[in-house]
């Protein structure tokens, strides 16, 4: 008898300790530190690319050095020269950015046809960044850009006009850039990033989408190899809408972030607050974090995030 019952409880035992072990497993998630860092670094580079682009925008929309009482806040044309047809600005930055949100040191060099004027419809110019150091004045972490770029007006018209001669403007920009990190890890990545503004100045929206297609993938913004060493793509399966009284940040919209050589996938949604709830993008109220919905090796998730 005693036998028996020893035998019953040592059966009791494993099994608790089997179901004990089985559940430590099942609530242990996998490592998603690579795919948060992945979104959180694609949307401070979105912000940080935005953020100088917009300044190169009214470079160029206002004529370069002849309009230098109308530069963007700590931005100065060094030079504007002619090399046969073609005119090149040497743009310097150095300081914060006119919202006080990014300081920006280092330089911009962008190269048009003298023939063309950037407010036709189809007009390109080449814009490369060297050196061009931003940091980001919330939490002080800097991230160093080099890469050239293809900018241009696909809808024709300026920015400043929105509300009066046009009602949206569409911006393309294709290249490829490499950032170096405060911890000395590097990304580099090609972009296809299709920005189409609307609204009035002041009180702009922003909508981004991807045009970018590579091995297989379509409807890319970014690809490329991430701070881990990882192949990863980028696509825009909705809109992401930035709000200019919003600080630029992402409204509303999906990016959906793959690595395949790990089978990792992140669906980024902006706009959130502080609560996880979703804000209203007609709104007045501005998102303060995004949502991660992850996916590893037939593992999910969710996760929120501060901008």
């Amino acid at each position: 008898m005693k036998t028996t019952n020893l035998i019953r409880f040592c059966a009791m035992l494993i099994a608790v300790v089997a179901i004990g072990f089985s559940s430590c497993k099942k609530d242990k998630d996998p490592d998603t530190d690579s795919l948060q860092q992945m979104a959180a670094d694609e949307n401070k580079m979105a912000a940080s690319d935005d953020d100088v682009m917009n300044d190169v925008n009214s470079v160029i929309s206002g004529g370069g050095a002849k309009s230098l009482n109308s530069l963007p806040c700590n931005v100065s044309v060094d030079s504007a020269t002619v090399i046969g047809d073609t005119m090149i600005y040497n743009i310097t930055f150095n300081g914060l950015n006119c919202a006080g949100t990014r300081l920006r040191v280092g330089q911009a060099e962008v190269k048009k046809n003298i023939y063309t004027s950037w407010v036709n419809a189809g007009t390109s110019v080449v814009v490369k960044f060297i050196n061009l150091q931003i940091t980001r004045v919330s939490d002080n972490k800097s991230l160093t850009l080099n890469g050239t770029r293809v900018y241009t007006n696909v809808s024709g018209g300026l920015i400043m006009n929105l509300g009066s001669t046009a009602t949206s403007i569409v911006h393309r920009v294709s290249g490829a850039l490499v950032a170096t990190f405060d911890d000395n890890t590097t990304r580099s990545w090609n972009v296809a990033r299709q920005r189409t503004f609307t609204g009035t100045p002041g009180n702009l929206w922003c909508t981004v989408d991807g045009f970018g297609s590579a091995d297989g993938y379509d409807y890319l913004v970014v690809w490329g190899t991430n701070r881990h060493g990882e192949q990863f793509y980028t696509q825009i399966t909705q809109s992401v809408i930035h709000k200019q009284s919003c600080n630029w940040d992402p409204c509303a919209g999906v990016k959906v972030h793959q690595i395949p050589s790990d089978n990792k996938k992140a669906t980024f949604t902006g706009g959130y607050d502080d609560n996880d709830q979703p804000v209203d993008v007609n709104g007045s109220v501005c998102p303060t974090k995004y949502r991660i919905d992850w996916e590893i090796n037939g593992n999910s998730g969710t996760l929120y995030r501060f901008l």
